[in-house]
């Protein structure tokens, strides 16, 4: 182990802090960094909280500006370089006495040595997992952050970021880890919801075989399949006196086992002997809901397509134009897989959902949160069926603090938005307040982890991505105006071969 410095006295010191003072002829520490102590209770694991670098000679501000005065500096007097030192605040995380972990109740001596934190006994102090999933090295540690997958996605995961810090890129990382995991070791299912075809990448070369991608061609919702609340669901507008004569039609339809499309349902409405003052408004409902073309005879894909063990489901949304209908997809899904797996007819999966704020946004009116509900549902109880959710978003003050609040590990890339953090602090109850702070410091690609998944937090540099990134994503705007430029060009000269 590598000795960096010595334990110091001083006032503020506690169960809760300590500082130390760096030999730098030993080596240096860095702000987040794991440091380890022999005290009589056994090793104790700390994290450095902040570093100072001071200087005796330097301590009196009318002393310093006398000697500048006279045109004279300091170091011509004084060997000022011989004090110049740093010292280094820590906060304790644990005892490891005998293999077992316990916190801490008793500051450690001053005059204690401290050193860089041994690899093998971090690994076990914050939980890493030899057969996890590897998204990244731990900062200023050569050790990979190799986090367990029950931990990580069984209590639910939110992965939240301002635009551009990498979130899509994390995300990939993890879906590749989720992939090449061994079948001895556990494959649960992966479905992504994907409003901007981000991940569309993963449906070419080398993981073409395990993804299935499905678009707007491949997304059907089948009329007869729906009850009266799910019709409600997708239109809110419908009142309950509608909603009734609606359910009273749907059960007799079904009584017929006529297997309908929305357009035939519409048609059993209008000569039903509904009164007029219900039957008008209830067709003018069902025709703007039959309007978006997402209703058929055949539900698009059905359970046994989307959700296979070790299989990545895409659910592709980036050609659909309204907000509505995008949200209507992602209800019926999420309702069908959530049903499905409480009752053990699909495998364990975990629904990955890009913009999240979207489909769970926590002040918008209940049209415009269809799929809201099902959300919340699944933070709340998927749990106990093995149906995982990971929400994923640059607003997090957007985002339903129900459902967040549900999810018991964060990953936390760059976010300077002040009500964003504010947010995510009152939301995520495993998120603390010095955490809180490194957020806007965080590089692109730098993550903090910190939850269930692990015993204490972590800062990570995420790994490089082995998939191919979207063809809709990554194109550079001087390429895409050139590109612009080069396609108008080639359509004129077209015109003008023709003319």
């Amino acid at each position: 182990m590598q000795e960096i410095g010595t334990v110091i006295s001083t006032p503020e010191a506690s169960s809760t802090k300590f500082s130390f003072v760096l030999n730098q002829e030993k080596g240096l520490v860095r702000k987040g960094q794991f440091v380890q102590l022999q005290t009589e209770e056994g090793i104790l694991i700390a994290r450095v909280s902040e570093i100072f670098k001071t200087n005796r000679y330097f301590t009196r501000a009318e002393s310093v500006r006398e000697y500048e005065r006279s045109g004279k500096l300091l170091p011509d007097f004084f060997p000022v370089e011989r004090w110049e030192y740093l010292v280094a605040d820590a906060i304790p995380l644990g005892i490891i006495s005998n293999g077992i972990q316990k916190r801490v109740t008793f500051p450690p001596s001053p005059g204690l040595k401290v050193f860089l934190a041994d690899e093998k006994v971090l690994s076990e102090f914050l939980g890493l997992d030899e057969n996890g999933l590897n998204i990244g090295e731990i900062e200023f540690h050569n050790l990979q952050a190799k986090i367990n997958l029950t931990r990580l996605f069984q209590k639910h995961c939110s992965i939240l970021a301002q635009t551009g810090a990498g979130k899509s890129y994390l995300v990939s990382c993890l879906i590749e880890e989720i992939l090449d995991r061994r079948e001895e070791l556990g494959k649960p299912a992966v479905i992504v919801i994907d409003p901007h075809g981000e991940y569309l990448g993963f449906g070419e070369e080398k993981y073409s075989t395990k993804t299935k991608i499905f678009d707007e061609n491949n997304l059907k919702i089948a009329a007869h399949e729906l009850s009266a609340n799910q019709i409600c669901e997708f239109q809110p507008f419908i009142s309950p006196a509608e909603k009734r004569e609606l359910a009273r039609i749907i059960e007799k339809l079904k009584e017929e086992k006529i297997v309908y499309d929305l357009t035939e349902l519409i048609t059993a409405v209008e000569i039903s002997d509904i009164k007029p003052n219900i039957k008008a408004p209830l067709v003018s409902w069902l025709n703007d809901l039959n309007s978006t073309g997402l209703f058929d005879k055949v539900t698009k894909p059905n359970m046994d397509e989307l959700v296979k063990i070790g299989q990545l489901s895409i659910i592709d949304l980036s050609n659909f134009v309204h907000l509505r209908d995008k949200q209507i997809i992602v209800t019926f899904i999420a309702r069908k897989l959530f049903e499905a797996r409480r009752e053990n007819k699909i495998p364990p999966f975990i629904l990955f959902i890009e913009e999240s704020h979207q489909f769970a946004p926590e002040r918008e009116e209940k049209f415009q949160a269809i799929s809201k509900n099902i959300i919340e549902t699944i933070a709340r109880e998927g749990r106990k069926f093995n149906a995982s959710l990971v929400l994923i978003s640059q607003r997090p003050i957007q985002l339903s603090v129900t459902a967040l609040s549900q999810c018991n590990t964060s990953i936390l890339l760059r976010i300077v938005n002040p009500y964003d953090i504010k947010h995510i602090l009152e939301s995520c109850e495993a998120i603390s307040s010095d955490i809180i702070e490194m957020l806007p410091g965080l590089k692109v690609g730098e993550a903090i982890i910190t939850g269930a998944a692990l015993n204490y937090p972590i800062i990570i540099k995420v790994r490089k991505r082995k998939s191919k990134e979207s063809p809709k994503i990554g194109m550079k705007l001087e390429e895409a105006v050139l590109k612009y430029r080069e396609e108008k060009k080639q359509k004129l000269e077209d015109l003008k071969a023709f003319s």
